[in-house]
């Protein structure tokens, strides 16, 4: 029987999640963020943000910007447009962490300045396997967990 996480974690109910106010509040703390590249109304983490009807993947990004993207097929495009912006903005991202993924390696892997693996299932929901990663910062990798 597969417990509450688990079976939220594999669910094709929604692909869309809030993050986490105090999980965001530390990351934006570290690197001020600008815009939240893929928000609602409701959940938007920035003053300025992109909705699901202005489509963050045809948006120009600047500055520093926050990227929780919805978690369903098109995750790929997401992961290939942080990092085409990243030549101009520092993108930081959460994402789940399926290394065995082609979009992982082509464009976490290949290119982050950092990558952080998360693993807080009691404080921040639906995160236990996911990672945060910075592009645009530096060329050097660092693995930390948060």
């Amino acid at each position: 029987m597969k417990s509450h996480m688990t079976s939220g974690l594999f669910s094709s109910r929604t692909d869309e999640w809030e993050t986490p106010k105090d999980f965001f509040q530390k990351l934006d703390d570290e690197f001020h963020f600008d815009l939240d590249v893929c928000a609602t109304p409701e959940n938007a983490k920035c003053k300025r943000y992109f909705t699901k009807e202005q489509d963050g993947l045809k948006q120009e990004w600047k500055g520093t910007c926050w990227m929780n993207p919805p978690y369903g097929r098109q995750i790929s495009l997401w992961g290939k447009k942080a990092l085409d912006s990243a030549r101009g903005a520092t993108v930081v991202c959460l994402l789940p962490s399926r290394t065995d993924t082609q979009w992982w390696h082509s464009y976490v892997i290949a290119h982050a300045s950092e990558v952080r693996f998360i693993k807080r299932p009691a404080e921040v929901r639906r995160l236990e396997e996911q990672c945060a990663f910075s592009l645009g910062r530096s060329r050097i990798q660092r693995k930390r967990k948060l």
